[in-house]
């Protein structure tokens, strides 16, 4: 018998959307892009079986990247992968997610596949996240064989959304409160459930502890995420984070797969600038230091040399100097800057020439007048 395909839009049966908390939306608020820029980088652990045995891969790649919200804007944002490998009583299973997660730690667009191959009836779930204008958009879908079985949209209000995280944006999250080994008290975020409706999420410290590496030991920040959804059981998982905010060991309560690190990466440790140095000011007597006093007067002999140089190349100028000195001192002006310019008017390459007598009346341009 085929399978028909449904499709179904859940706004009716939608449960009644939590809010979240006002800590939870303040933490998120003062997450600045200097605390997420050490944040960038790619990381790969390896999935342990309860019986020790290598079963899989589980990788995270966080890093710079532009959304393009049209055809004409584009939004910097942080583009977060991560994908699980693991062979689990010989079937494979696979997830990936890919999100753009903008600098205000939104979630603009993300797309989750989880993949489980049975040898004659590979079952896939995919799930696509966008958010349009005021509108978060979910539509999730059942596939077989290639086929779309059953289809789920509903979409949720943004001004309802406060405080909301991501799976995209948890690894995020989690990695600047490893790198501030601080976690928000009694904080409630919202997140998506197993169904992708709205739920509620919180997280706690379970402190330092101590993690074998290889042959090394090294101290770890252990954060428990909880994710409540309406009526089930809790999902919670645990996260076990080096200084800079490598993940070294992650355990979902429940799962039969453990994700480690194999060996101790380089930590990743920020530049910080030298500071700028002071000098202290310093008084200079001039005239006491032989050098700067010798500096001084040959300087000085330069410039004389080279005024009387001038002057004896215009034998004019002292011919023109003390004529207006002389005119100076008969007429013993007031205002003896308006006497210069009126006096050295006529000179001016720039002004028409005139004749040679004028009237004494007439009024010069050197005067406002009255």
């Amino acid at each position: 018998m085929q399978t028909q395909k449904s499709e179904v839009t859940e706004e009716a049966a939608m449960p009644k959307i939590p809010v979240a908390s006002k800590g939870a939306v303040e933490f998120l608020s003062l997450i600045g892009e200097e605390d997420v820029k050490p944040c960038l980088f790619e990381e790969s652990l390896v999935a342990i079986s309860e019986s020790g045995q290598t079963i899989g891969t589980f990788s995270i790649s966080v890093k710079m990247a532009y959304y393009s919200i049209n055809e004409w804007q584009d939004e910097d944002c942080y583009l977060v992968c991560a994908t699980s490998k693991v062979t689990i009583d010989g079937v494979p299973c696979t997830t990936t997610i890919t999100g753009h997660v903008t600098k205000r730690l939104e979630t603009v667009e993300q797309h989750t596949k989880e993949s489980v191959r049975f040898r004659e009836h590979p079952v896939e779930t995919r799930i696509h996240v966008m958010k349009r204008q005021d509108q978060l958009f979910v539509r999730k879908a059942i596939v077989e064989k290639n086929e779309e079985i059953h289809v789920d949209t509903f979409s949720y209000k943004c001004s309802q959304l406060q405080g909301f995280i991501s799976e995209s944006a948890n690894l995020l999250v989690l990695r600047v409160m490893a790198r501030r080994q601080l976690v928000p008290q009694d904080a409630i975020f919202l997140t998506f459930d197993t169904e992708q409706h709205i739920c509620t999420s919180t997280y706690d410290t379970l402190g330092l502890q101590k993690q074998q590496v290889g042959k090394e030991e090294v101290d770890v920040f252990v954060i428990e995420r909880a994710v409540h959804p309406v009526d089930e059981i809790p999902l919670n998982c645990q996260f076990y984070f080096l200084s800079d905010g490598h993940l070294s060991r992650s355990i979902q309560i429940g799962s039969p797969a453990i994700m480690v690190i194999l060996q101790t990466p380089v930590l990743i440790e920020l530049d910080v600038p030298d500071p700028r140095p002071v000098f202290g000011k310093i008084l200079l007597d001039w005239e006491e230091d032989p050098q700067l006093y010798s500096m001084f007067l040959d300087r000085k002999e330069e410039l004389e040399a080279s005024h009387a140089t001038y002057v004896r190349r215009h034998p004019e100028l002292p011919a023109l100097l003390a004529d207006f000195l002389q005119l100076l001192l008969l007429r013993k002006p007031d205002d003896v800057v308006t006497f210069a310019a009126e006096f050295f008017g006529p000179f001016s390459a720039q002004n028409p020439p005139c004749r040679s007598f004028q009237s004494s009346d007439k009024p010069s341009p050197f005067r406002s007048r009255v």
